[in-house]
């Protein structure tokens, strides 16, 4: 048997053996921190048995599918803690998730902070004690009569829902059972850094009309500074939750009348314009033009272009005329009007249509949060028509725009490829060539990415951008989807350089994604304290009494005049009062003009990256700030201002 593993390397056994043998075979280390295996891609528990030629990855902790085993090990450490202190309590299902883990639980009184402590507590002897996690079948029967008479209703639903016959999976460490596929660690021990972090309710099998059901969520590391590094991040996110700093400084607001809907207020439109103006001067550098298409279109658009059969139950659907319309839930159908609203020929080729369209989804009530999921939103689209020997170059000139933007706003980013899914549309032979052209723009750039396997849209697949913010979160913003099938389904047309007729290709691409989501991203990322490019207001002017309005007013116009968004504080407060209150509102630059100020014609500089820097004439001060907006500076905060 040869094991070929993921460097290349191979071992070879004349028997069976299982992953968590082969694992110390290459090294006691490794056996000591893996999690799970792979084999041929697909992941298997550490007790599986290879017993015919493979290729094998020993998973661990850093792996995502490793983290997976792994925290799907401490949900059933927490449900056997639970057992053992509310020996009532109904199971449901506890899988590990993204950062985490949860179990659903059903018991008659609802639990409370303080049981969580105490599950923590139990859950630590459970750790301690170094339970052999053990896996075995039993036939359908026979499980269904083991979860009866232990009273657990939620697991004898799901193996009544299995296919007769099927043999039914299970894992035990001490005196704890648990109906599971897994995989899971070899024993409790590992898993030695956890947090319970929250409760919340949950409809069994998530429908209304089940039973609400308890929702235990929870995290676990394989080391205390880990778990400590994230529980300081989750406390960082709550500070920079951009619904909070959202309301607190004036940018966007929620209405029960519009749920999902946002309402942007004038700082906000402020920022979003900025935000705009950006994409405009960057799209028109690079050779775009832009349009504008509606947002209501006919039924029939939508059957031509797919979305109909792969989207409807995401659409917005009215009646005019007698005659059903879809409120646009993408833009590429108005750009594929556009495209074909007069012939084109090879030398029009490639031709990059940018637009910044409104779109809605429908987005169930209970996904909605704040900005960063919502039912209508700007995305900030662009589709590339071309020929097949401009492909690449279009890929990687799109891609270099993707790495300049978020290389400006100081965001770090991986990419993934996403190939075709099971819903999709059009011939293998596309779908090859299209994947081909995507792996080999990446390839040319010099970019690592990680194959996600039939995650690509329905129509062709895409490269995605996942950008990791300040605190270490990662959010999936732009995009680049190759499409051969759009082309196909309107018959678009080009003249090529032999006289004949040819079709295009075509490149769906946002850099932004949605202009509301980013924001909210932004929000969170900068803490609300924007680069001053991009602040709503850059400078506040502050008279020290009513003594000194006019001069203030007089600096406020002069800011103005040359462009810099301003206010002036003219209420009768103290200045520290009102300096504080401006840093609260995270100004980037405060002018505290008073007797001295008038008296000499120059203004007091306070900012929020050094405090205090002194006094300077409004020439020279307003150079320097046109100087840092132009060239869009991001300064740093010195550490004693950060401190305060």
């Amino acid at each position: 048997m040869k094991i070929t593993l993921k460097d290349g390397s191979c071992m070879e056994y004349a028997e069976g053996k299982s992953v968590i043998e082969i694992a110390a075979d290459i090294s006691e280390g490794l056996s000591r921190v893996a999690t799970a295996g792979e084999v041929n891609g697909e992941i298997v528990d550490l007790r599986t048995v290879l017993e015919k030629d493979c290729e094998l990855n020993i998973l661990t902790f850093k792996d995502e599918k490793g983290k997976g085993a792994f925290r799907h090990t401490a949900s059933h450490i927490m449900a056997q803690a639970v057992k053992r202190l509310y020996p009532d309590t109904k199971l449901a299902i506890g899988p590990s998730i993204a950062d985490g883990f949860y179990y659903d639980v059903d018991r008659d009184t609802p639990f409370t902070a303080e049981d969580l402590e105490k599950i923590e507590a139990e859950m630590k002897k459970i750790v301690k004690e170094n339970l052999p996690i053990e896996q075995y079948t039993m036939p359908r029967e026979e499980a269904l009569a083991y979860f009866k008479e232990k009273n657990e209703p939620y697991k004898v639903e799901l193996i009544e829902d299995l296919p007769e016959g099927e043999v039914i999976s299970f894992y035990s460490q001490g005196e704890f059972t648990d109906l599971c596929a897994g995989p899971h660690l070899m024993s409790t021990k590992p898993v030695k850094a956890f947090k319970l972090t929250s409760l919340a309710g949950a409809y069994w099998r998530g429908s209304e009309k089940n039973k609400m059901l308890q929702r235990i969520y929870g995290t676990a590391f394989p080391k205390k500074a880990e778990l400590e590094e994230y529980l300081h991040m989750l406390e960082e996110a709550k500070k920079r939750d951009h619904r909070k700093l959202g309301k607190e400084l004036g940018l966007f607001m929620m209405r029960e009348e519009g749920p999902g809907f946002p309402f942007f207020l004038p700082k906000g439109m402020d920022l979003k314009n900025t935000l705009l103006d950006y994409w405009r001067e960057i799209h028109k550098r690079n050779g775009y033009v832009e349009i504008s298409t509606p947002v209501i279109l006919s039924r029939h658009l939508w059957e031509t272009s797919g979305h109909w059969d792969h989207y409807k139950d995401n659409m917005y659907t009215t009646v005019i005329d007698e005659e059903d319309f879809a409120i646009k839930p993408m833009n590429c159908p108005g750009g594929i009007l556009v495209y074909e609203s007069e012939p084109r020929s090879y030398r029009d080729l490639p031709l990059r249509m940018g637009e910044l369209g409104l779109v809605h989804r429908h987005e169930k009530s209970g996904q909605l949060h704040g900005l960063m999921r919502v039912r209508c939103f700007t995305q900030d689209d662009a589709h590339i028509f071309m020929t097949p020997e401009q492909i690449r170059g279009e890929i990687k000139n799109v891609a270099k725009m993707i790495d300049e933007v978020y290389s400006l706003f100081g965001f770090k980013y991986h990419v993934e490829l996403s190939t075709r899914p099971e819903d999709s549309m059009g011939s293998d032979a596309d779908w090859e060539m299209a994947t081909d052209a995507l792996r080999g723009a990446l390839d040319d750039l010099g970019l690592p990415y990680v194959v996600n396997e039939g995650d690509g849209a329905f129509y062709g697949p895409k490269i995605d951008f996942h950008l990791e913010d300040s605190i270490g979160r990662t959010w999936q913003c732009g995009t680049i989807q190759l499409d051969f099938q759009l082309p196909l389904r309107f018959e678009l047309e080009y003249t090529g350089d032999d006289g004949e007729k040819h079709r295009p290709i075509m490149i769906h691409r946002v850099v932004f994604g949605s202009i509301e989501r980013f924001i909210g991203i932004l929000i969170e990322h900068f803490a609300g304290a924007f680069p001053t490019w991009l602040a709503p207001v850059q400078v506040k002017v502050l008279p020290i009494s009513d003594k000194y309005m006019e001069y203030g007013k007089a600096v406020l116009k002069e800011l103005e005049d040359v462009g810099i968004r301003a206010e002036i504080d003219s209420r009768a407060e103290k200045i520290g009062y009102k300096i504080r209150e401006a840093q609260m509102q995270k100004i980037p630059y405060m002018l505290v003009v008073g007797a001295k100020e008038e008296e000499e014609g120059v203004v007091s500089v306070r900012s929020r990256f050094e405090g205090d820097e002194g006094q300077k004439s409004m020439a020279k001060f307003i150079s320097e700030l046109k100087k840092e907006i132009m060239e869009k500076t991001v300064r740093e905060v010195k550490k004693q201002e950060l401190n305060k």
